[in-house]
């Protein structure tokens, strides 16, 4: 039942905006949608929620992100590529797609939801409409119990990373997890060294003001939180939520938090505005039961 009401929210959503307007005499098309993979995982993963979506959204276009020139740098690039220069990579694309040009609606899962997020923030054009994480670290992770699927070898090498340092400036300058590990108990190491999470979290002294503006833009920004989820350190970052600095225990609430109550980066707007949504689903990470 729980997915059933998830499924049929998340499709009204992208079904209120998904007809762009018409031009005269032509007929309307259904906004495309964006799709960013997780960790482990390539564009070739994607095409089941290709097929759902086409199958749900007559004629819809959609954009499964690749990174690199093939699928293999694509899964690699999960794990070890600078994830400021991904997301550069990734506004360029959707730049030079034509099909995007009136806007798009984009489902991230795992760090592509956050991964999304810092390309609404960092580049409003072309407009992203709704933005949808499943298990997205927005506050980052602080733990790597788990990894996904058969990538071991790779694990490994990610958690002898952040076992030498995260906050180390080659460790942060290539390894994706680093650069959004959030290590509370070292507060100020992470505001000052983090490259990506504490940047596109406005958590540095100088703030950007783009950020606030451009997120707040959305029509819609849902964020779906597994709620066994065993890969995400604390889960609750699913929902924008995080340790209280200093401790590693108890939960600062999202609308308590400085990232909301001062509207860093425009989620104060979109609550105020009834465009954030929280949602939860029964299981592990990215694991869906009918």
């Amino acid at each position: 039942p729980i997915m059933r009401v998830l499924v049929k929210f998340l499709f009204s959503l992208l079904l209120n905006t998904v007809y762009s307007s018409p031009v005269e005499n032509s007929k309307a098309t259904p906004t495309p949608v964006v799709l960013w993979h997780g960790m482990g995982d390539s564009a070739a993963g994607m095409t089941g929620i290709e097929g759902i979506l086409k199958d749900n959204i007559d004629g819809v276009y959609v954009h499964r992100i690749m990174i690199g020139a093939n699928i293999i740098v694509d899964t690699e690039s999960g794990f070890f590529r600078d994830t400021n220069r991904q997301i550069s990579e990734v506004c360029e694309m959707m730049a030079n797609d034509p099909e995007l040009q009136d806007g798009y609606n984009a489902i991230g899962f795992s760090q592509g939801g956050q991964f999304l997020r810092a390309v609404a923030q960092r580049c409003p054009s072309p407009p992203m409409k709704t933005l949808v994480t499943f298990g997205a670290q927005h506050q980052g992770v602080f733990g790597f119990p788990n990894c996904p699927g058969e990538m071991v070898y790779f694990c490994d090498i990610v958690r002898d990373l952040l076992n030498y340092g995260a906050y180390v400036e080659f460790v942060q300058d290539f390894l994706v997890q680093a650069q959004y590990w959030h290590d509370p108990l070292h507060f100020d190491t992470y505001v000052e060294k983090s490259k990506f999470i504490a940047e596109i979290n406005n958590e540095k002294s100088e703030k950007n003001a783009s950020y606030a503006i451009n997120l707040s833009k959305l029509e819609n920004f849902v964020m779906v939180k597994h709620t066994e989820d065993s890969m995400v350190e604390p889960r609750e970052s699913e929902h924008f939520e995080f340790y209280v600095p200093g401790q590693a225990d108890v939960i600062l609430p999202l609308r308590e938090s400085p990232i909301y109550v001062e509207d860093r980066i425009g989620l104060k707007a979109l609550d105020e505005a009834g465009k954030l949504h929280f949602m939860e689903v029964p299981g592990d990470h990215l694991q869906f039961t009918r």
